[in-house]
């Protein structure tokens, strides 16, 4: 059963949720309904800092533990719907997934739609781990993680590097990842009214503007329809209630179906990237089993992240 804490979150989300983007809402609009929920990640933790960084031609930022380097890393990939978002509206998110992982991170300020369409974002996103690999980071201690569209790239990044025959990282995380944006999952009209941060019309039309003309089916896109042979150990996390319910639990399926270990967790009552709100038990449980999972497959880095810091 969900917790107090997120049935009276989820009874004031429902209250002060934006209306939804009409068919003729423009890119200011959509933008505005993302703003409102990078809005729920609270304050980044103070222990965390964050510095401007460049991997090649990839801009970003990067988020160190203290002044000891990690010997982990997470390429993270932030949410947005494509449109919107950036390293710095997802700080307090990323800071806290990287204490309970005790890894550094690099979060990369991939292009965005509709002015760089599909596959702007996944170039940027495997041009960064291609440089990563470059500077002799072990693969073995880098892991591939992202929210929302960010957890639906990391895994088309993932397919690009095993395509292109890089080594893979340690491990791929994942919470409400939106993995299928032919919106064809039941889910997206069964929780249509029980998800407070989505709408049908924000995902349709942030599909149209990442998209243009290109087949929403289409794996770099949508790697819900890819096959996930050779990827490394996946973790996915969702909420019962996200209308992308279902995107999470057929990455499970395709990754079963390629023989990957798997593990797929829906949490009960919770909505699209739960783990926002601090205050509520099961972000926080979401969130360190996460960590747990990256400390457990990760190994220590040939090189430690500050030299690449110091280089990028």
């Amino acid at each position: 059963m969900p917790s107090w804490q997120n049935t009276l979150y989820r009874r004031l989300s429902r209250l002060s949720k934006p209306r939804a983007a009409g068919a003729a809402a423009d890119i200011a609009e959509l933008r505005r309904h993302y703003a409102y929920l990078f809005e729920r990640f609270g304050a980044a933790p103070g222990d965390v800092t964050f510095e401007p960084g460049q991997l090649g031609p990839i801009k970003g930022e990067w988020l160190k533990l203290g002044a000891a380097p990690s010997d982990r890393l997470i390429l993270y990939f932030h949410g947005g719907g494509y449109i919107a978002g950036s390293p710095e509206t997802h700080r307090p998110l990323i800071a806290r997934l990287c204490q309970a992982a005790e890894a550094n991170a690099f979060v990369p300020a991939y292009r965005l739609a509709p002015e760089f369409m599909f596959p702007a974002a996944v170039r940027d996103g495997i041009d960064a781990y291609r440089h990563l690999l470059s500077k002799g980071i072990d693969p073995q201690s880098m892991v591939v993680a992202g929210d929302g569209a960010g957890g639906g790239l990391a895994f088309s990044v993932l397919l690009a590097a095993r395509n292109a025959r890089l080594a893979m990282p340690a491990a791929c995380v994942a919470m409400s990842p939106w993995a299928d944006l032919s919106l064809s999952g039941m889910s997206v009209l069964s929780n249509r009214d029980n998800d407070t941060a989505l709408n049908w019309e924000l995902l349709f039309l942030s599909a149209r503007h990442y998209l243009k003309k290109t087949n929403p089916c289409e794996p770099y896109a949508s790697p819900a329809f890819a096959s996930l042979r050779d990827f490394p150990p996946v973790m996915v996390h969702g909420g019962s209630f996200e209308m992308l319910r279902d995107d999470a639990s057929r990455l499970g399926d395709r990754a079963a179906d390629a023989g990957i270990p798997v593990s797929i967790e829906i949490y009960d009552g919770m909505q699209h990237v739960f783990q926002a709100n601090p205050d509520v038990p099961e972000a926080r449980v979401s969130v360190q089993r996460l960590g747990q999972f990256i400390r457990s497959r990760t190994a220590p880095r040939v090189q430690p992240a500050a030299a690449v810091v110091a280089e990028g």
